[in-house]
């Protein structure tokens, strides 16, 4: 990659800032209750990225309600739920609080040293016994008179926030209408800080938070969030006409590769990364190659910039307080990315020995978030796929609000100690504490062939349902788009891929895992599924058949574990599971293709086990018979033909025939086999290699001893 290293150039001018414009329809409005009206209003705001990033920022109404126990009309104070998204929350996100209880509770504050409490007197300000706790940033909404807060964090506000010329730009962009605050931690005191230095300025249409966003407000819903939309409009334009004409952080040193060269970095990169990272679950990544972080992570200023780290709370809660970086022309060292990834842990344990005093929660992973690669992009590691992602993109607000402050006067990170402030807040680390335990495959990365099939689907929706990220591999477009649309609305985008696959061609079967590396990290479980079945008697049998049997449920078993073995290898560890056949063990009439080839593959898994197991790879297989329902290959020729075979109605008689002929008399499902797939790939079965396991009902020819 020495191409990358290019001598200093001016590069294209900096990228410019989004400019919102106001989206409220008066038509939406009509007939809504005040409630309903709020709502409307944050959803706007938090839907709309150039306005607040995914679930930071904070919106409130003050709004008479009917006391339960007295039938009175009280002013009860809507705020933003702790944990919640702006953008998609409904009604029940929001807490709700007696106005003149919460005001009352100020009379209890002992000062700054002790406002942590104050979060503990919220619950007795509940009313109508809301289960939907108040945020930390309450107090900023109820300790100010207006009746319609919002308080957001959009790039280019923060980016005045985080500059050392920020007040100044302040006054020059509203002319004193906007006030200013230096930084505090957000809580009582802040919310003190504002009241009180409101009531000092009066007529102002917001406060600056240095380091955090703004707060700004108006006596009705829809001024309230025009009054936010134009304040972030004002910003953009400020900064975008101090940008124009000029390279964004001192100008272009690296250049980017091309997309496609990028992409192929990236897959090579992160299962090594990953591989090195330590912890007790693996991590998900997530890569990312947009505009903003290739001009960024290639200019002459990102490693001054990226060493000050983020500044805005919500950023570096996601991303740790600062990247690791790497050089693009010793990404093949293997040594030199070990190295550099025990830097980074040892250089955060430095950073927590200087901050920590002994009433902080014990240190954290002290892996590196994020990653940033010149001329390749920005990697996101997390515990599971939502949380890579997310921290990309609040990365990604970081490098926005980096370009602007550094255009008016400079970028300013928070002071180290502030930063681990936040980081370790008893409060964040409770919020900690009450998330729900992970889903036993959360961190996991599957490859699923033949995903579009009955068993593949099953397979897949199996592991997703307990947390794991699939790839569905299979040759047919139509019907691999169709299941992957079913599995992404049950279980979300993030953590659903497919892509179309040939098992017989080893090129596609390299473009296929290489994209599964770079869309989640790396690799844990393959599921060798992908099969076809066909009947004929031997000399019908052509030699055309033979081998198209043998390259599909032998070769194609070859091919993708080939492929899979190296990424398992740098994982450390790694489950294979070849769906074979009940006929890879018991001899079928009119079928010598199709069974001898299983019985290829079920050897071929016992001889992978054995080379696998030093690395900590498993490969065992699952023996399904006569899975009729919801299969694929039984809606082909193989139902006429194995109908035939017995010399019974392919339509009526097949799946009586057998249900009967089995132990158990049972239909076989693909969720059942699904069932024994998911034992084999996962932790359960970490003590087992080169075994099989029959879901067949019961059928005596194939006992396995």
């Amino acid at each position: 990659m020495e191409d990358l290293l290019a001598k200093p150039r001016s590069g294209p001018d900096a990228l410019q800032f989004a400019v919102p414009t106001s989206r409220w329809d008066d038509a939406a409005t009509v007939g809504l209750s005040p409630e309903s009206l709020l709502l409307y209003r944050s959803n706007l705001l938090g839907s709309d990225l150039t306005v607040t990033n995914f679930g930071g920022g904070n919106t409130s109404a003050k709004i008479d309600g009917v006391d339960p126990l007295t039938g009175e009309t009280v002013k009860v104070l809507w705020v933003k739920g702790s944990g919640g998204d702006i953008g998609s929350m409904k009604l029940d996100g929001f807490a709700t609080l007696y106005l003149d209880k919460f005001l009352a509770i100020e009379k209890l504050y002992r000062g700054i040293a002790f406002e942590d409490e104050m979060v503990n007197y919220l619950p007795h300000c509940t009313f109508n016994l809301n289960s939907r706790a108040a945020s930390i940033d309450t107090p900023l909404h109820g300790l100010l008179h207006f009746a319609h807060i919002d308080h957001v964090h959009p790039d280019a506000l923060i980016a005045l926030a985080a500059a050392a010329g920020g007040e100044q730009a302040t006054n020059e962009i509203w002319g004193g209408k906007v006030g200013w605050l230096p930084w505090k931690r957000p809580g009582f005191e802040l919310g003190v800080w504002i009241r009180d230095y409101v009531a000092a300025n009066p007529g102002l249409r917001g406060v600056m938070l240095a380091g955090h966003g703004i707060i700004c407000w108006a006596e009705d819903s829809k001024a309230c969030y025009e009054n936010t939309v134009e304040l972030i409009a004002d910003a953009a334009r400020y900064l975008n006409a101090k940008l124009a004409g000029k390279p964004a952080f001192g100008g272009q040193k690296v250049a980017p590769l091309e997309a496609e060269a990028r992409a192929a970095a990236a897959a090579r990169l992160m299962p090594r990364l990953r591989g090195l990272m330590q912890g007790e679950r693996g991590k998900l990544g997530h890569f990312d190659d947009s505009a903003e972080t290739l001009e960024f992570v290639g200019s002459n200023d990102f490693p001054r910039l990226a060493a000050i780290g983020t500044s805005c709370p919500d950023h570096f809660l996601r991303t740790k307080i600062a990247p690791l970086t790497l050089d693009p022309a010793t990404l093949q060292d293997d040594a030199y990315l070990a190295e550099a990834l025990e830097s980074y842990r040892q250089g955060y344990a430095a950073y927590y020995g200087r901050c920590a005093s002994e009433s902080d929660p014990k240190m954290r992973d002290a892996n590196p978030v994020v990653v940033l690669v010149p001329g390749v992009g920005r990697i996101t590691f997390a515990a599971d796929k939502t949380t890579a992602r997310l921290a990309g993109e609040f990365y990604g607000n970081a490098i926005n609000v980096m370009r602007g402050a550094e255009v008016i006067g400079g970028y300013a990170g928070l002071p180290e100690q502030e930063a681990f402030d936040i980081e370790y807040w008893a409060l964040e680390e409770a919020k900690l504490q009450r998330m729900p335990k992970p889903k036993p495959m959360v961190g996991k990365i599957a490859i699923v062939t033949g995903g579009a099939g009955g068993i593949g689907a099953a397979t897949a929706e199996r592991m997703l349902a307990d947390g794991a990220c699939v790839v569905l591999l299979d040759r047919s477009q139509d019907v691999l788009d169709q299941r992957t649309s079913e599995l992404v609305r049950r279980y979300g985008k993030d953590v659903v891929r497919s892509a179309v696959c040939d098992v017989t061609d080893e090129a596609q079967i390299a473009a296929a895992f290489a994209y599964a590396a770079k869309e989640f990290g790396g690799l844990d479980i393959l599921v060798a599924n992908a099969g076809i079945a066909s009947s004929a008697p031997l000399e019908e049998t052509t030699v055309e058949l033979w081998r198209k049997n043998y390259d599909v449920l032998a070769e194609g078993y070859f091919l993708t574990s080939k492929a899979a073995f190296p990424l398992m290898k740098q994982q450390k560890a790694g489950s294979i599971v070849f769906i074979g056949s009940k006929n890879g063990i018991a001899a079928a009439t009119n079928a010598s293709a199709y069974a001898s080839a299983k019985a290829a593959s079920l050897h071929l898994a016992r001889c992978l086990a054995l080379e696998g197991a030093p690395d900590g790879i498993r490969v065992n297989t699952v023996n399904p018979d006569a899975v009729i329902r919801g299969s694929r290959i039984w809606d082909g020729e193989w139902r006429q033909e194995r109908a035939g075979a017995h010399g019974i109605d392919a339509g009526s008689e097949l799946e009586e025939h057998y249900r009967l002929r089995s132990m158990l008399k049972r239909d076989v499902l693909p969720q059942d086999v699904a069932e024994a797939v998911y034992f084999l790939a996962s932790d359960a079965s970490a003590k087992s290699t080169g075994n099989m396991i029959n879901v067949d009902a019961g059928n005596a020819q194939a006992f396995t001893r």
